[in-house]
């Protein structure tokens, strides 16, 4: 069943932030987000693609796992979908108190950083 996107707004305080860098089997580093969420090591997971974001969720019958060093598998198929490439940044959110964890690629984040400096600086043209 797919997972839709919270609704509700989490104040930045409930969001627990981490970045990594996949590796060439898309495994990230995942430590501090796994440790918020309280995913020990074999926890099942299910990781879904949507509107260019990852959404991993705990599940009984999940497919993946918490690797033993806390390393989240990222699926191939999925970080596709996502545009997320081998050791480009991605940003992890985990939100504890929905049991979610939201990897954003880094071509997201460089869309939304420029669109917030597009605004906050008074448009492309500041030069300084």
């Amino acid at each position: 069943m797919p997972v839709a996107l919270p609704a509700a707004r989490e104040t930045v305080d409930d969001i627990v932030f981490d970045v990594a860098r996949p590796d060439a089997d898309g495994r990230v580093a995942a430590r501090a987000v796994v440790r918020a969420l309280r995913w020990p090591a074999g926890h099942r997971l299910h990781i879904e693609a949507t509107d260019g974001l990852l959404l991993v969720t705990a599940t009984p019958d999940g497919v993946h796992a918490v690797g033993t060093r806390g390393a989240l598998p990222l699926p191939a198929a999925a970080r596709q979908m996502c545009g997320i490439h081998p050791h480009q940044v991605v940003l992890l959110a985990a939100i504890p108190a929905r049991d979610l964890l939201v990897v954003h690629p880094s071509n997201t984040i460089t869309r939304l950083l420029a669109d917030l400096h597009t605004a906050v600086l008074g448009g492309p043209s500041y030069a300084g």
